[in-house]
């Protein structure tokens, strides 16, 4: 398995960046996944600039409905003619972002929602043989402190991320979980990934949603260093993480994890 970060807010391989994420997964057996479509149509460039022909793409997931994952859903249904997209049943409902001028929309294209090729989701679905979404993640463990300054489907409705599905593939003995921000906390979306297979993870892709805490700083880092500990409580299991986990969170959890985990920049791959 083969996987390439086409978009990512940071790249130390000179691509374009934007605030977003957009991951390419190819299989061993040839089958190609895009997961997320960053914001607009950027995802596409560094594609094609990366050689990769996303017309070939055979399924495509949205992980939340929230722009810079979907936000490049139209650039992709034109350009692929045939792979279907999985969103969950919620993705299209509105999405806001408490900002220092008010309330910011920042959910998907609604224009978008009733097209033929977008399979809607519930809380376990299985697309083919060893690939399965899921959401509807239940725990408080380590949520993101950063959630509530997210709001939705009322703009006086703190967000439940009911609309967020993560991804897992099982291959050759591996058992990859990727998720897009991890709002409903990645411990909790990991324990749950677990209960579905019955077996633990070897690889993590995610977001962590560290960025924006709200907390002072002695705490922000408090409450870091748990949750690499907690990460680290699965043994054997290799964390890339990326998009809104941030730099300088991503350093402290660096520091705690060593090589259990490493940041994937926009233009990186991982072969697995």
């Amino acid at each position: 398995m083969t996987i390439t970060s086409l978009v990512e807010n940071t790249s130390r391989e000179n691509f374009p960046v934007e605030h977003g994420l957009s991951l390419h997964i190819r299989l061993e057996d040839g089958r190609q996944i895009l997961f997320d479509m960053g914001q607009g149509n950027l995802f596409a460039r560094n594609a094609e600039h990366l050689g990769l022909r996303l017309s070939k793409v055979d399924m495509a997931i949205v992980s939340h409905g929230h722009y810079d994952h979907g936000g490049g859903l139209r650039t992709f249904l034109e350009i692929n003619r045939h792979a279907p997209v999985y969103l969950n049943n919620h993705a299209f409902e509105p999405h806001y972002s408490l900002r220092d001028k008010g309330l910011a929309y920042i959910g998907l294209n609604p224009k978008l929602k009733g097209n033929e090729r977008l399979i809607s989701c519930e809380e376990v679905v299985s697309i083919d043989n060893g690939i399965l979404l899921f959401a509807n993640v239940t725990g408080d463990c380590l949520c993101p402190t950063g959630n509530k300054l997210l709001f939705g489907p009322t703009p006086d409705t703190n967000d439940n991320f009911c609309h967020e599905q993560s991804l897992l593939i099982e291959e050759n003995g591996k058992t990859v979980l990727f998720a897009g921000c991890a709002h409903a906390g990645i411990v909790n979306i990991m324990q749950k990934a677990i209960r579905l297979t019955g077996h633990p993870l070897t690889h993590v892709f995610a977001g962590m949603h560290l960025v924006k805490s709200g907390l002072p700083e002695t705490e922000e880092t408090a409450f870091i260093h748990a949750l690499a500990d907690k990460l680290l409580e699965h043994p054997g299991c290799r964390y890339y993480t990326m998009h809104c986990t941030g730099l300088p969170q991503y350093q402290i959890l660096a520091d705690r994890m060593k090589e259990s985990i490493s940041y994937l920049s926009c233009g990186e791959s991982v072969m697995i």
